[in-house]
């Protein structure tokens, strides 16, 4: 039984034939990406014009196909090119052999300098690449090899497309292709050799002729000559002859410590080493005949003087140092350090007992103390007192990061009222800027509102490019911190003495520029505020006024020149002048008008009579009249009074306070907190306005503070005169308005006599506090906008003088791309590198520039039209990969050249070796004049390319385009062939 069941239980396995393979698939799939892309049918263009490669725009695309679980890429390289309208007319053209047979003999873009190097090797404007996806898969055997070429080969088949189509082979590295261009009744092969040794046999122009022809197999016996184009590169290496021209500052100068102040405002420029590491002359034979020229392996023809053509390409330095790119760079990396300063400088540096710093580490102690703060005498050494002091008893003098002649200069530099011996000469030059700055219209001058950098002539600009030079050239990250701990106590002394700080524009901070700059801007106006207040107290004292304000008490030191002898007064103790509810401060924009306005004899205890008699009050804090108004009820004329200045605030204050309001919520008791925080202003403006008016109403204050608010209209009286009657706007008459609560609290107060809205005390305080903690990494930070500022108008300055168009573009892209970047706090450290990088590039250009001048003798040529010429050539030379001689070797470019290269190898020590040739498997050049010492160098590179057409295979094919590439270097050795052959007569 189980016997009989056997056949009955075998299963038949059917195997279907229909169902497509993965080869299958695989070719399916290169015949739809072909679809897709519109390669179909028959290709059609314009004869190329000259040049082409080079100028034109190449394109690619791209897709994924895979064999299997095997992924290859496969794109499509083409020259965009516009269509015209004669390309249907061209498709019917009987027999047209397919573009790229056309373009394989086309002669006009021979050797072109930037291309893919297909295009090079077969001159084909349009080709489709199949190579394997990843970088490091490799088709390697020749049966995978064949398989892909015979997949293409169906592909073209199927389709009829007509572009070539290459397989990628072996390792990537090696650039070796395989492929195939179908035609109707053509056919086109695309073979490589790529070998490290080159046979003797394939070193010279005989050699190559012998394996093209016998490649070919022409069976007609005088076969149609071989044209032929020709280039031999030689490279220049040696610069013996010139020196390379680097520009001041002098390092050496720098490194010793023999720094002039003008250095130090001043970013260095230029190559430390020469950019321009070898120049590669290129002389080409374009258009030769077999049997014109002879080169062999005895003999050659081949002399590059005598090439009608050379075209030149520098090779730029690998990472050439560059003085500005090293400063940015150096200073860039301060920003990622983590030690604050007093670990850099040791802890224990700044502390002492005792009185000596009394100043420094109990500076509060300034409000309570009874003794007066002397004023002394400016000079460097005791404008910066304490400091060195201090370091040298912890530490050796030898051990200061930065010695006293460097530290006295940039100090000097940074301060130059300092150099002033008397105070007067001092208060005499505190608001005057340098005269050499640029207007402050200028577009480079601006450049700091784009940038939230700081104005060029600014302190906190000067003491970047101090900090800059000092990273790099004196002590790093120490003398960084060396240098910014004396700032901060420079600092504290002009506070604490009532010395404005030079650099600095009058007014509040200036929120477009850095936040170290707005800091600085407000530590001035504390300064400012404090010295009038100061100096009107003890005009005061003088006068013995009720008001105690002296007459002459102005702002800032504007009026410091009347009487010098004030500065050598001693100050009013503190003591008297404290923030309690029963004194008053007189107010800055108070002192400065009273004597103008005769208001000398205002009582002190004004602001506690209240409101109950305002009428009888007597006027104070008056201004000027406002135009022709009156007051409402009493008809007496409307005076604007002398208010408090708003407190200048810099842009961390403000968006903290904004903090602030934003936590106190939409509920209806944090609006009106909100509100009553927000209206200190107004309440003090309110004061000063009932003192400098008594009786008026808040309809008489709304009219000059706000007359939107007061509404007048015209109306018919009983006795039917028109008349102009005024109210107050809706928002004001809302319950509980903040206004009419703010009028009601407020008592007739002149502004001298009010609580000052601006605290300078406790503002100053904060500002030194705040420099005090800052790291050097936080210094970096701040600064680096106005570095970057810095080094972008020192390459427009150097550019000016090159007028090199590229760098232009780059230059406007840098600072696009700042603006962006630095107009927001905290940048990436990213986006930070990439324009350090932007300007580094700037930098180098200008640098190889210059050394191209060197070397081409631009500057020392007398002849004007050869000097532009000249001009002309190096500026190409930087902006184009490849630039033709004008004249070849006889022109004056030619000829400069030809000098460089026979100074080169006269200096060279020992003329070349036969066996060193024959080990780079580059044949000597060979001249009939082998007496002395060649003019050039063996050639480095060898280029030949030979093209006929023939009927090939069958004496009665169709005559078809042949052509053979040969590159021969130092390393490796390739041919690349492309040989068509008739598909219907063979």
């Amino acid at each position: 039984m189980a016997a009989d069941s056997d056949p009955e239980s075998e299963v038949f396995e059917i195997t279907d034939f229909t169902t497509a393979s993965e080869w299958e698939r695989f070719i399916s799939k290169i015949e739809e990406v072909l679809n897709d892309w519109k390669l179909i049918g028959i290709s059609s263009g314009k004869p190329l014009e000259k040049g082409v490669y080079t100028t034109g725009a190449w394109e690619e695309k791209s897709d994924e196909i895979s064999f299997a679980d095997f992924k290859f890429s496969i794109t499509h390289h083409y020259l965009v090119q516009e269509p015209s309208d004669k390309d249907g007319k061209e498709e019917l053209v009987e027999d047209a052999l397919p573009l790229p047979m056309q373009d394989l003999l086309c002669m006009n873009n021979d050797f072109p300098p930037r291309a893919h190097c297909l295009v090079r090797w077969y001159g084909l404007r349009e080709f489709v690449v199949i190579a394997p996806a990843a970088n490091n898969d490799a088709v390697l055997s020749e049966s995978k090899c064949n398989l892909l070429l015979s997949s293409v080969s169906i592909a073209l088949g199927n389709t009829g497309c007509q572009v070539p189509l290459f397989v990628q082979i072996h390792h990537k590295w090696r650039r070796m292709y395989v492929g195939e261009c179908q035609g109707p009744g053509v056919r086109t092969d695309f073979e490589m050799v790529h070998l490290r040794k080159v046979p003797n046999q394939y070193t010279h122009l005989s050699g190559l002729l012998d394996i093209f022809k016998s490649k070919i197999g022409c069976p007609l016996t005088p076969l149609p000559p071989v044209s032929m184009a020709i280039r031999l590169t030689y490279v220049l290496q040696d610069w013996q002859q010139y020196f390379w021209p680097q520009q001041p500052p002098d390092i050496d100068a720098l490194v010793g410590g023999e720094v002039g102040g003008l250095e130090f405002g001043k970013l260095p420029l230029g190559a430390c080493e020469d950019p321009i590491s070898e120049l590669h002359l290129a002389t080409t034979w374009p258009h030769l005949t077999e049997g014109i020229i002879v080169e062999n392996d005895v003999y050659s023809d081949l002399d590059p003087i005598q090439a009608p053509q050379w075209s030149v390409r520098v090779r730029k330095a690998d990472n050439a140092q560059c003085l500005l790119g090293d400063f940015l760079t150096e200073f860039f990396k301060l920003c990622r350090r983590k030690e604050s300063t007093d670990e850099i400088l040791g802890r224990s540096a700044f502390e002492e007992e005792g009185k000596e710093v009394a100043d420094i580490t109990h500076a509060l102690s300034k409000l309570t103390e009874p003794a007066p703060v002397p004023i002394h005498k400016l000079s460097v050494t005791n404008m910066v007192h304490s400091a060195k002091k201090k370091i040298r008893k912890h530490r050796g003098v030898d051990e200061s990061p930065l010695n006293n002649e460097v530290l006295n200069t940039i100090l000097l530099f940074l301060f130059p009222d300092a150099a002033d011996k008397l105070a007067d000469g001092f208060e005499s030059r505190t608001n005057t800027s340098a005269g050499n700055n640029p207007p402050s219209e200028s577009e480079d001058y601006n450049l700091f509102s784009q940038f939230k950098s700081a104005p060029s002539d600014s302190l906190t600009y000067k003491l970047a490019l101090c900090l800059c030079m000092i990273n790099f050239y004196h002590g790093g990250v120490k003398g960084v911190a060396h240098l910014w701990q004396e700032f901060v106590l420079e600092m504290r002394y002009r506070w604490e003495n009532n010395y404005l700080i030079p650099g600095l524009a009058n007014g509040p901070p200036d929120l477009r520029c850095c936040l170290l700059h707005q800091k600085l801007q407000m530590l001035n106006c504390c300064i400012e505020r404090k010295k009038a207040r100061d100096e009107g107290k003890r005009g005061g004292m003088s006068d013995r006024s009720p008001a105690g304000i002296s007459g002459d008490a102005g702002r800032g030191a504007d009026h410091s020149g009347d009487n010098p002898d004030k500065e050598k007064e001693v100050g009013k103790s503190w003591e008297s002048w404290s923030d309690s509810e029963e004194e008053f401060f007189e107010c800055l924009s108070d002192t400065e008008d009273l004597k103008g306005n005769g208001q000398e004899n205002g009582k002190k205890g004004g602001a506690k009579e209240g409101n109950k008699e305002p009428v009888n009050l007597k006027p104070e804090g008056r201004l000027h009249p406002h135009g022709k108004l009156t007051l409402l009820h009493p008809g007496e004329p409307l005076y604007i009074p002398i208010t408090q200045e708003p407190a200048p605030m810099t842009e961390d204050l403000l968006e903290e306070q904004s903090e602030v309001l934003a936590k106190l919520g939409t509920s209806a008791e944090g609006a009106h907190l909100r509100a009553r925080m927000q209206s200190a202003c107004l309440l003090s403006d309110m004061e000063s306005f009932k003192a400098a008016n008594p009786g008026c109403c808040l309809e008489d204050f709304v009219r000059w503070y706000s007359p939107r608010d007061y509404i007048e209209e015209e109306v018919v009286d009983e006795k039917g005169n028109i008349v102009i009657k005024g109210e107050l706007s809706a928002r004001m008459k809302i319950p509980s308005n903040m206004w009419v609560e703010a009028w009601e609290t407020a008592k007739p107060v002149p502004a001298r006599r009010q609580k000052r809205l601006f605290d300078d005390t406790r503002e100053a305080e904060k500002v030194l506090h705040y420099l005090a903690v800052q790291k050097p990494a936080d210094l970096a930070r701040h600064l680096l906008p106005c570095i970057i500022h810095a080094a972008v108008l020192k390459v427009k300055e150097e550019e000016a003088l090159e007028d090199i168009s590229s760098v232009k573009k780059i230059i406007k892209q840098i600072i696009s791309h700042s603006s962006k970047v630095l107009r927001f706090p905290n940048p990436e450290d990213k986006k930070l590198e990439e324009i350090i990088a932007q300007i580094m590039s700037v930098e180098a250009i200008i640098a190889r520039a210059r050394s191209l001048k060197a070397k081409f003798g631009v500057e020392k040529c007398e002849n004007k039209e050869e000097k532009e010429d000249l001009q002309r050539f190096v500026n190409c030379l930087l902006e184009q990969p490849e630039v033709s001689v004008v004249g070849a070797g006889r022109g004056p470019a030619g000829s400069i050249i030809h000098k460089l290269f026979v100074n080169a190898q006269r200096v060279s020590a020992v003329p070349p070796l036969d066996e060193d040739l024959r080990r780079s498997g580059l044949a000597e050049e060979r001249r009939p004049n082998t007496g002395g010492v060649a003019d050039f160098p063996p050639p480095t590179g060898r280029e030949v390319i030979l093209r006929t057409t023939v009927p090939r295979p069958a004496p009665y094919s169709k005559p078809l385009p042949q052509r053979m590439y040969s590159v021969l270097t130092k390393e490796d050795f390739r041919l690349a062939g492309a040989f068509s052959a008739d598909t219907t007569f063979f």
